[in-house]
């Protein structure tokens, strides 16, 4: 990151959308469901209630520099709260409302973070355990739920323009602006520290090269990607400064009437959301006795996609068969999603070239992207100019990237961290030469398009030395309808083998569509008809591997992992040592049975 100050940027990150709220003041940015409608702020009524809650901060003894933390799903009140916090010129530190009461504690304890705003009476509750401890700092706990905002609009009253002004002005752009705890795949959560300048770059290059995805006419979206990550925080940062609207979804259940109704420009995803959104249709067209049509339809779109990037385009024949299937599947899936959607973004994990190929088939162009927390969320992303299906694209604006020897993805730049807070030692370890290690394993093309091939610890060296990246065959099993999650296992093993999980809310309807009765998810993993449709799956996904990297058996787990087990982390990545540790049992019965997989 720079030294000085950019005379070129804003201030701080305050001053950016302060700017941008000023220039919306009569366009509606912000959206939230009130008894099943639509209650709108345009850019004028956010400031405004921005500034009469920073003012109840100050005026409830919020300092400068001060951590205070948000806890609470993804509602309009967490961005409220988010921006009077830097208003304040104070430091926002997101807590997942999933946390458990140790990772309350750590965080709180390594932030130094006394007050900590809640969304509910179980959180509360939880906080407040925590706060009994002699040693934690925590003292005051409000809940939103209790019209906590209400009230420090209240209390502000009392507190002069000139003084929420003079702490607007006192972070600088080199100032501490959040930590962000890392959501704890191994160990113990890092405190990533970044700066104001991190946000304002990542602002301005983003704007700089998708200017026609950010500045949509009319342009919206609906959050539903939890803020305590840095991925929607970063992104709902960069919209509210270039003057999107954004339709609040605190209730993933409420996903599709929500789009429905609000009819979203542009769709922010992980890759699960767009491999549900495929599933459920499929299934739907199976129940309807129409699957055939529905893959037929689906192989249009993903042809035609492909047909895209080579020079000549679509054939006639192709745009016949893709109008043809447009108008009996494809524009009742874009129907889905608001009717009004061109742009996706992606990220978090794999996307995969199939899919991303079947969404822009039916005519939403998913941009594929890639980073960490202690990029600033994002590093690459691909360019609405030039789509690569199958990488993430080339470097933000402000980033460079390389790849090492050994195959990991190296980066440093002007939106990097400023290093994990309170723990030189892991600051040292992750960086080399001025590069952060990013732990990835990757490949880059002339156009300095970036292909993720592996995380480097989960490398599985077999028992015959073959090394295999996992999240090939991961990604192409996890899109078979019935499936949920899958670990492919077999580090010093003779083979490779997976363990697979099925998906609840899919389990009935895909038992219905085979003619099978109603079971629980735990009598779906013994029954044998079930593991035999797996088996045919794990065969289609063995078909884009070598035989050494295919999974040659496998064992279906009686539940699903979860943010409750440990087993995922808020942001929905497995823990893959705590699933091998868990499931120990399962992955011995992998390596028990005799009669491995035919090709």
């Amino acid at each position: 990151m720079p030294a000085d100050t950019q005379p070129d940027y804003a201030h701080n990150i305050v001053d950016e959308v302060n700017a941008a709220w000023e220039r919306y003041s009569d366009r509606v940015l912000v959206s939230h469901m009130v008894d099943d409608q639509w209650v709108d702020l345009t850019g004028r009524e956010l400031r405004q209630l921005v500034d009469d809650v920073a003012k109840g901060l100050i005026a409830r003894g919020i300092e400068p520099h001060q951590s205070v933390g948000i806890m609470a799903r993804t509602r309009y009140e967490w961005s409220v709260l988010d921006f009077a916090i830097w208003s304040a010129g104070a430091i926002p530190v997101p807590i997942y409302d999933t946390s458990a009461r140790s990772q309350v504690d750590w965080i709180t304890s390594d932030s130094d973070m006394s007050v900590l705003f809640v969304e509910t009476d179980a959180h509360a509750a939880l906080a407040h355990k925590v706060a009994a401890d002699t040693e934690s700092p925590l003292n005051d706990v409000y809940v939103i739920d209790h019209g906590i905002i209400d009230e420090l609009v209240e209390d502000g009253a009392k507190v002069s323009d000139a003084t929420l002004a003079e702490r607007k002005a006192a972070p600088g752009q080199q100032d501490l602006a959040t930590i962000v705890y890392t959501s704890g795949t191994t160990g113990r959560p890092k405190g990533v520290r970044l700066s104001h300048f991190a946000y304002l770059r990542q602002i301005r290059g983003i704007q700089d090269i998708a200017p026609g995805v950010v500045f949509q006419k009319d342009g919206s979206t609906v959050l539903f990607l939890t803020l305590a990550h840095s991925l929607a925080r970063m992104i709902q940062v960069v919209l509210l400064a270039s003057g999107m609207r954004i339709g609040y979804c605190p209730d993933a259940t409420q996903l599709v009437p929500m789009m429905g109704s609000l009819k979203p420009t542009l769709v922010l995803a992980v890759p699960r959301v767009f491999e549900k959104v495929y599933a459920g249709a499929e299934q739907k067209a199976e129940l309807g006795g129409k699957v055939k049509i529905f893959r037929w339809a689906a192989k249009q779109a993903i042809d035609y996609s492909t047909a895209l990037d080579n020079p000549r385009g679509p054939s006639i024949a192709l745009k016949a068969r893709h109008g043809l299937a447009d108008k009996l599947v494809l524009g009742k899936i874009r129907d889905v999603l608001g009717g009004r959607a061109t742009w996706a973004v992606s990220g978090s994990a794999p996307l995969g070239e199939r899919l991303g190929h079947f969404y822009r088939g039916l005519g939403l162009t998913v941009l594929e992207g890639y980073g960490l927390t202690e990029t600033n969320a994002a590093s690459h992303v691909n360019r609405p100019e030039l789509v690569k299906m199958g990488t993430v694209g080339p470097p933000l604006p402000g980033l460079e990237s390389k790849i090492a020897n050994d195959g990991e993805v190296l980066m440093r730049g002007e939106t990097l961290f400023d290093g994990y807070h309170r723990n030189p030692e892991a600051t040292a370890a992750t960086m080399k030469d001025g590069w952060f290690m990013t732990g990835d394993l990757g490949e880059e093309d002339a156009d300095g398009y970036v292909r993720i091939t592996g995380r480097k610890k989960e490398i599985i060296v077999t028992a015959g030395g073959k090394n295999v990246a996992p999240a090939v065959i991961e990604d192409r099993l996890r899109a078979y309808p019935l499936v949920s999650q899958c670990i492919v296992v077999g580090d010093g093993r003779p083979f490779i083998g997976a363990l697979v999980t099925l998906d609840e809310q899919a389990l009935p309807g895909w038992l219905k569509s085979k003619g099978m009765e109603e079971m629980s998810v735990a009598e779906a993993a013994r029954d044998p008809r079930v593991r035999a449709r797996v088996e045919k799956a794990i065969k289609r996904a063995n078909s884009v591997v070598s035989r050494a990297e295919s999974v040659r058996n496998f064992e279906i787990l009686e539940d699903d992992f979860t943010v409750e087990a440990g087993t995922l982390t808020p942001s929905l990545k497995v823990k893959r040592e705590q699933v091998l540790a868990d499931y120990a049992d399962a992955v011995e019965r992998v390596y028990a049975r005799k009669e491995p997989l035919e090709d």
